[in-house]
């Protein structure tokens, strides 16, 4: 896998992020993310402004590993790129946007959850997929079944992932990482809960090892 790949898988979790206020918000959420050792987040389009965050973010702490998802369009890739923006996450295999991905060297990881779409996947000269949405989409269950016919790929499951089923999810070793929201709720964003935020962040690090001790 290529370099930023390797950071995500490495890192075990994801932070899933909707900035409804990226000016007021995304430093001191980077901040938080950084202090809980979680330095990655995805910042998703789902928000206006999701290339200001990312800009914010990576100004607040440069050595955090940040991406954008719910990316539908070549414009969205365009501004998280301007933005300093270091992968794209899209919620389906888009091939043309994934080309345009490929033509800037920028990690792309679409949302595959069959056969059909893995094998879209695989001609395009993917090794880590988006696994969303993971848990009503059959979950670790359907994860590992899809792996059998393809083994090139390392999976990042969205959608569902929680404290009590992370630890789950990463002891198979298909999965490169979890993205989650879990940890950057609209609720202890609006209310600049930034310690909870480290602390829900602390607690996913603690479960990734813990994982992959076994």
């Amino acid at each position: 896998m290529d370099p930023i790949s390797t950071t995500l898988a490495q890192t075990g979790v994801v932070p899933v992020i909707k900035l409804d206020h990226p000016h007021q918000d995304a430093a001191p959420l980077a901040q938080a993310l950084c202090a809980g050792d979680l330095p990655v987040a995805e910042v998703t389009f789902r928000a206006p402004g999701a290339d200001a965050a990312i800009r914010l973010m990576k100004e607040a702490c440069p050595h955090m590993l940040v991406g954008a998802g719910t990316v539908t369009t070549r414009e969205q890739i365009d501004l998280t790129l301007t933005a300093g923006g270091q992968f794209i996450v899209s919620p389906g295999l888009d091939p043309d946007l994934v080309l345009y991905c490929q033509e800037k060297a920028v990690p792309v990881y679409p949302g595959c959850t069959t056969a059909s779409e893995y094998h879209a996947a695989l001609k395009l000269g993917l090794e880590l997929i988006k696994f969303f949405p993971a848990e009503q989409s059959g979950g670790l269950a359907k994860i590992k079944a899809l792996a059998a016919p393809f083994p090139q790929f390392r999976v990042m499951p969205t959608g569902g992932i929680t404290l009590a089923n992370l630890e789950e999810y990463l002891s198979c070793p298909v999965i490169a990482a979890c993205g989650g929201s879990y940890m950057t709720t609209a609720s202890l964003i609006e209310a600049g809960n930034w310690a909870e935020i480290t602390r829900l962040c602390q607690e996913s690090r603690a479960i990734v090892k813990k994982a992959r001790s076994h």
